[in-house]
Order: C-alpha cells, then structure tokens, then sequence
C-alpha cells in the first residue's frame, strides 16, 4: 500500500468507529462544525439581504432597474478577485484570525448598508462585502481538513454548506416580516448586527486542535489517523505558512497546470451556475414565466430551497458511507457530484410542462441535485498541497464564483433578447453538463497534489 504526503485509501478508511486506544473519544470537532454552519449561514443572508430590501430601498433611494442589477453583480466583482489574496492571507495568518476579520469586517459592511442615502456609499459598501467574504470558504475548508479525517469530510463539508440554504429557506420569511414593520434598513442593521456577534463567539471558541480543551487525545489521534491534524506546531496558525521563502504567484500556475484542480474549479461553476440561478433569477422566473402571484410565489419558492438543503447533506453522508465501506476516494467523492450535475441538467423539463405543482417539483430535483454536487470543498481538502490550502482553495473558489458574474449576466441577456426564460434554462442545463463531464474525463485520481522543488 502505497504511504506518502496524500492520504490513501487505506488511512481514510482506518478511523472507522472505534476510538483509537481504549479511551472515550470526545467530539469537539462537531462544536467547530457548528460554527462553521452558522457562520456559513450567516454569511449568506449577508451577501442576499438586498434582494429582500430591494422593493423599497428602490423606492426611496431613487434606483431604477439596471443600476440594482449592477449592485448585485459588484459583489461578485470584488468577491471573485479577492480569492487569491484572501487564500494568501488564511495562509499566511490562519484559520482563527482570517475568519474572525472576515466575518467583522462583513458585518461591518452589511450594517454599513443600512445608513446609506446614496447609490455611490451602497456601491462602495458591496464591494467591501465581496472583499470581506472572500476568504470564508477557503477556511471553511481548511478548517474541516485539520479537524476531521478524511473519511467525515465530505459529510462535514455538507453540513456547513447546508447552511447557504437553510438561511435563506427558513428566514427570509422572517425578513419579509421586519421590513414590513420596521423598513428596510433594519435588514442591514439585524444581521449586520447578529454577524458582528457571532464574530466575536468564533474568537472565544475557535482553537486548533492540538489546543482545544475538549478535545482528548483520543479524537486527535482518530483526527491524525484519518490524515487530519496537518499543522503539527503548537502554533498551527505560525505552521499554516509555507515553509521554504513563502508564496511565489508562479505557484498559482503550478497548481493549475494539474488536472485535479482545473477539472473541479470547471464543475464548480458548473454547479454554482444553477445556485446562482435559484439566488437572482428564480422569483422573477415565477412571477413572469409562469405567472405566479407574489403570495404563491413565497410559498413555492421555499421548497426548491429545502430540497437543496437535503441534497447537501445527502450528498456528504453518500461520499463519506460510500469511503468508509471501502470505495475508492475517486469514486466515493465523485460519484455524488457527478450524479447530482446530471440531474440538475433536468430543469430543462420545466420548459416543457404547463402544471405550475410540476414545475416546482422539477425545480426542486434539480436544487437538491446541485446541493448533492456542492461537494468540491471536500476535494480541495483531498487534493491541495501541503501548506497551501488557502491559495488551492482561493483558486477553487475564483473560478466557481465567475458564476455569480457571468450567469446572472447571460441570463439576463437571454430574457431581454427572447422575452422567455426557455433559453435560459437550456443554458443553465447545458452548463450542469458540461460540469459533469469535467469531473468524468479531466479530474482524474483525487490525490494530493505534490509540487516538484
């Protein structure tokens, strides 16, 4: 069997249920999951909060159609550009600092948008909001590669991500109801205010493993035996930085010169160009495509969103099942995200369809299909070299989110030229495919990249 800096089949299947040693294994690695998923949930009702408030501040700022369709692509504008800084700077500074910044600095930005009078101060804070995030997913993930074995990742990665559509699912409603009552600057100011919060509970109880306080030896040593653990110094954050002369921007070459990584940032746009979908496009698709009354619209629109959400977690417990009894890495991880690519393909069937029940229940596959395919966090875990976590995953993450660039934009394109969102569904299914077929025949073995000196 083959040992070396990648984990192997045999490592990821070795913690398999009983602890290493005789001692009770503890699990405060599901307290760091936890802040990961609300963080994680957060994070998104920060970045859509606008299109909830959109209605009125509209109306009272003055802002026609066109210029609200810049302010919702800016963020993604100096979201998607900040990927790489933000990777450096996770790996430069760590996982505690970067995400505790991050999620201030956010907050800062969400609430910030609240006291505007202008478009000129809301533009500036949507660009202070992408720049803010950007480093999120890139811990998030760097995060679940020290804390737990490979053999929980996928499972891990799923239930943080659940968090984008639980949010937005479950307190929306919420919103609708406090803009209702008290305008929609309050908006900014509760969950600006909440993130700042929960800024602040990530400092106190974030520690690396190894410093943990309820953390035993034995869940560091079935984290370890899962190929976790990966900073070894007391200091994780001082060991996260590469160790021979720091980063060279060569390197972001190097990294995209192996198939692994290209193959998996191509299905990830993929597979954020139908979130994106169901993110901006999908209300006015009911309200105009199929007529829908805003009442109804609210009612239906929730389910795609639970269905996601189910597909997430779905997906993570498949992959992780599909290890631990055994199946290949490239099989157990992806297996789920080709299958769930394939299937969000579907909601080209809605084209076809005059029942609005039906259209919603294929909307629905297709969401839980693309939830089921929001694993490739996990394969960023799997594959990033040695102390080069945050920039792989920075990478990854720049190329999946020129989805919230391009898609919104040739969506739109496609509604103003033809006067139907029939093109535009056979784009997004036509992109889902094209995802699949990436992660068939470019991804190949998912092994941990080595970079040659």
């Amino acid at each position: 069997m083959q040992h070396s800096t990648q984990t192997s089949p045999a490592d990821a299947a070795t913690p398999k249920g009983a602890a290493v040693g005789t001692a009770v294994r503890t699990k405060a690695r599901y307290q760091i999951l936890a802040l990961l998923a609300v963080g994680t949930m957060i994070n998104y009702l920060d970045r859509t909060v606008l299109g909830i408030a959109a209605p009125q501040l509209t109306k009272e700022l003055g802002i026609n159609a066109a210029l609200m369709g810049l302010l919702f692509s800016v963020f993604s504008w100096s979201y998607v550009a900040s990927q790489i800084p933000g990777g450096l700077f996770l790996d430069r500074f760590g996982s505690k600092l970067t995400y505790f910044l991050s999620m201030t600095f956010w907050s800062l930005c969400t609430l910030a948008q609240g006291t505007v009078h202008g478009i000129g101060a809301l533009f500036a804070f949507r660009l202070g909001l992408g720049v803010s995030e950007a480093p999120c997913f890139p811990t998030n993930s760097r995060v679940v590669a020290t804390w737990f074995p490979q053999s929980e990742r996928a499972m891990a990665t799923g239930t943080y991500t659940v968090g984008e559509y639980i949010g937005l699912a479950f307190f929306s409603p919420f919103l609708f109801m406090l803009m209702g009552a008290f305008g929609w600057r309050s908006l900014f100011y509760v969950v600006g205010g909440v993130g700042l919060v929960f800024g602040v509970i990530w400092w106190i109880f974030y520690r690396e493993p190894r410093d943990h306080p309820s953390a035993n030896q034995a869940e560091l040593d079935y984290i370890e035996a899962g190929g976790g653990l990966t900073h070894r110094k007391k200091d994780a954050d001082a060991a996260a930085a590469p160790a021979k002369g720091g980063f060279e921007w060569r390197t972001i070459g190097r990294l995209l010169k192996h198939r692994q990584l290209t193959g998996i940032c191509l299905g990830q746009f993929a597979g954020n160009s139908t979130l994106l979908f169901f993110l901006t496009w999908f209300p006015t698709y009911l309200a105009t495509e199929r007529h829908m009354a805003w009442l109804k619209i609210g009612f239906f629109a929730i389910m795609p969103f639970i269905a996601a959400s189910v597909g997430v977690m779905f997906g993570g417990i498949f992959s992780d099942w599909l290890l631990r009894r055994g199946t290949s890495p490239n099989v157990a991880r992806k297996l789920p995200i080709i299958a769930g690519l394939l299937l969000a393909s579907t909601i080209i069937l809605a084209n076809y369809v005059e029942s609005n029940v039906v259209v919603i229940v294929i909307l629905s596959v297709a969401f839980f299909a693309q939830g089921m395919a929001a694993l490739g966090w996990t394969l960023v875990s799997d594959i990033a070299p040695d102390g080069l976590l945050g920039v792989t995953g920075g990478i990854f993450n720049f190329a999946a989110n020129l989805a919230g660039i391009v898609t919104p934009l040739v969506v739109g394109f496609i509604v103003a030229a033809t006067g139907s969102f029939v093109g535009a569904l056979v784009f997004i299914g036509a992109i889902a495919l094209i995802g699949a077929l990436s992660y068939i025949f470019i991804v190949g073995d998912i092994k941990r990249i080595v970079l040659a000196d």
